[in-house]
């Protein structure tokens, strides 16, 4: 077998970073596919796209930016100058790599002096037996071991070669192909139907596995893609929708309304008495839910089954806690007993993807529904109704907020479950608020957003002092030519720089829109905006008619009229 070497697939990279066309793309990918040998087609197709291991595979890489930064400046041996010089003119953290070795090169300083780099020449395996190498280090010592196959990997790698190596440990390939153009690719080069090929990563997770099939047995082995228990699907995903009028006009009337439960979106895998509980980003977190891996077991009657759910922190009384608490629950990896009973939960269950040996997937929801009512048994669904006119709907949202949720989910009774797809089967209807803020600093962007202020961090006006407070960052909502302007207009008003980020006078008004309000120890305020986007300059306000810090905190306190709270939950101010 030949190994193809690794500076095929770094060249290829920068041939996509110079390519716009998706048809362009995708036959890049295509012919580059097509001369893999077969035990490297898996390999090959994640390095690509900068994810080394399939989303649901529990493995990670866990190095830092920081980290990986530290390795590259011990070989590279940069002056503070020229690592600022090089930073900046970069688009990103891996074309800084390379310009830092190119520099290092020329002028024979740190330990990059060879070139060629040191032999024998990297090969797309190589890379990908390192990175399990890397993933394998634990326990104590696997910090400083990681780096150190980190740096054996770049010490073989020239400059191209080691941006792309470094753009695969920080997930951050930006040349324009995400796993929709990869899916092109590999249909194009196995002449396979693309549908085909869509479906079975839909179902097994994992692109390079659908690649290795669709190369090596063509369309025989797609077709027979089904659903695997416990290797989690992508969560079907929702539009955000005006209001429920434009759900009834999509759907013909035919539409379920859900709440949309202020929790964490859980997959639940059983086969008998064996249970797993994969996060939204597929993560398995099982250990950290023990009392519902409980009430699944005793309460879900089926014996094989693939449910979906929203786990809710709630208080003594039942009522939601704000999703802050929650997420402690899904981290805890160590006292997790006296965590479950801090913090309890309610399962709520609103899908069912496959039981009993009977994949659900292209089933309508109105009878995937049906099905999960039949084997629920003690466990609780999510509230639901089937309205017949929009304001008996828009009643029904109401008591969604009052009862202390984000709003209502409304789906196409019609429609079948698409894993990983955001489609218009699924609407989101939030309860949103809106504040008028103003802009104190922003962050230099990376890749698309290169060279523009595109991070922006809010704040809120101290009446007492004066003093503008800090509440949250947001990107979100602003056009590529918003974000031009805006750099230029805050340029304007810099009063100084640290690091990426440029401090401003406090003169740009915005009005933010928001879900939630969440205590923060990050900033001063003691409170931080969940779900922030922007959604226009007010050129009509002045910083002086923005909204206050006392008015954020009268907000924070209102929402326990229909939340619960925990007795220890109190504002934290920093001083």
């Amino acid at each position: 077998m030949r190994e193809t070497p690794f500076a095929e697939l770094a060249s290829l990279g920068e041939q996509l970073e110079r390519t716009t066309s998706r048809l362009e793309l995708a036959g890049l990918l295509a012919e580059f596919l097509q001369k893999l040998d077969p035990a490297e087609i898996p390999a090959g197709v994640r390095l690509t796209i900068g994810q080394v291991f399939p989303e649901w595979d529990g493995r990670a890489l866990n190095l830092s930016w920081k980290a990986a930064m530290k390795v590259v400046g011990e070989l590279a041996s940069p002056t503070a100058a020229d690592r600022e010089a090089i930073f900046s003119e970069a688009e990103d953290t891996g074309e800084a790599v390379r310009l830092l070795l190119e520099r290092a090169l020329r002028q024979g300083s740190g330990q990059a002096r060879s070139e060629p780099p040191q032999p024998p020449p990297l090969t797309i395996l190589d890379v990908y037996r390192a990175f399990e190498e890397i993933t394998a280090a634990t326990g104590p010592g696997s910090r400083k071991r990681k780096e150190e196959l980190l740096r054996g990997l770049l010490l073989r790698a020239t400059p191209v070669e080691a941006k792309y190596i470094v753009k695969d440990v920080l997930a951050e390939m930006r040349h324009g192909v995400g796993e929709g153009i990869m899916l092109e690719a590999i249909a194009q080069a196995a002449g396979v139907k693309p549908k085909l090929v869509r479906r079975a990563n839909m179902l097994w997770g994992d692109l390079g596995e659908v690649a290795l099939a669709a190369l090596t047995q063509g369309e025989a082995a797609l077709k027979q893609a089904t659903v695997r228990l416990f290797r989690p699907l992508k969560p079907m995903l929702a539009q955000t929708a005006e209001d429920l009028a434009e759900a009834f006009e999509r759907y013909q009337g035919r539409v379920a309304l859900e709440y949309k439960l202020d929790g964490a979106r859980v997959q639940i895998h059983k086969w008998g008495d064996e249970v797993k509980i994969y996060s939204r980003q597929l993560s398995d977190v099982t250990a950290s839910l023990p009392d519902v891996v409980e009430e699944i077991k005793t309460g879900l009657k089926a014996n094989e089954a693939i449910v979906e759910g929203e786990a809710v922190a709630v208080d003594a009384q039942g009522r939601p806690l704000p999703f802050q608490h929650l997420m402690r629950r899904f981290r805890r990896v160590h006292d997790v007993a006296a965590m479950v009973q801090e913090i309890p939960l309610q399962l709520h269950l609103f899908d069912l993807l496959y039981v009993d040996g009977r994949d659900l997937i292209d089933t309508a929801c109105e009878n995937r529904w049906q099905a999960l009512e039949e084997i629920v048994g003690t466990l609780n669904l999510v509230s639901r109704l089937i309205p017949e006119t929009v304001e008996e709907g828009e009643g029904f949202a109401e008591e969604a907020y009052r009862a202390g949720h984000e709003g209502v989910m409304a789906k196409d009774l019609a429609s079948s479950y698409r894993p990983g797809m955001r489609g218009k089967a699924w609407l989101k209807l939030k309860h949103v608020l809106s504040l008028d803020l103003v802009i104190v600093a922003a962050d230099w962007g990376y890749g698309r957003r290169h060279g523009w202020l595109s991070n922006y961090h809010l704040a809120v006006r101290d009446e007492g002092t004066g003093e503008y407070l800090e509440v949250g960052k947001t990107f979100k909502g602003p056009t590529d030519e918003e974000f031009q302007e805006m750099t230029q207009r805050l340029l304007a008003l810099e009063r100084s720089r640290r690091g990426g980020t440029v401090f401003v006078e406090p003169r740009v008004v915005v009005e933010v829109l928001f879900n939630e309000l969440q205590e923060s120890s990050q900033y001063k305020s003691g409170l931080a905006l969940r779900f922030a986007r922007i959604t226009r300059v007010r050129e009509d306000k002045s910083p002086a008619e923005t909204d206050t810090i006392q008015t954020l905190r009268q907000l924070y306190e209102k929402q326990f009229e229909y939340k619960g709270r925990r007795e220890t939950a109190n504002v934290k101010r920093k001083t």
